[in-house]
């Protein structure tokens, strides 16, 4: 993996959306996360599966559904501000319904 990818798990703990690595890779292999690159949607099944900047992400965190452009790798997991510079909210998609994610 080069300095242009990060695997999921790490970017959503860099990210704060997931507390731990182990909480963020369960979202992927429960195929909880939906990807879009390049204008192709796929529904991530590993926690290996690597994010770019510039791709898009939809999932349910806390009964809430997030969908967000990575915008960074982020180089380690830092303090709330600068996370959020790791990412660019998007609206969510129409008709998501987070409880059918929990």
């Amino acid at each position: 993996m080069g300095e242009d990818a990060c695997r999921i798990d790490v970017w959503l703990w860099r990210a704060r959306f997931s507390k731990t690595r182990a909480l963020g890779a369960r979202l992927a292999e429960e195929g909880r996360i939906r990807l879009a690159r390049n204008g192709v949607q796929t529904r991530l099944d590993k926690a290996s599966r690597t994010v770019r900047p510039g791709d898009e992400l939809v999932f349910a965190v806390g009964g809430r559904l997030t969908a967000v452009r990575v915008v960074a790798l982020g180089e380690r997991r830092g303090p709330a501000s600068e996370a959020r510079e790791l990412y660019a909210p998007l609206d969510p998609p129409a008709g998501g319904d987070a409880s059918r994610a929990e």
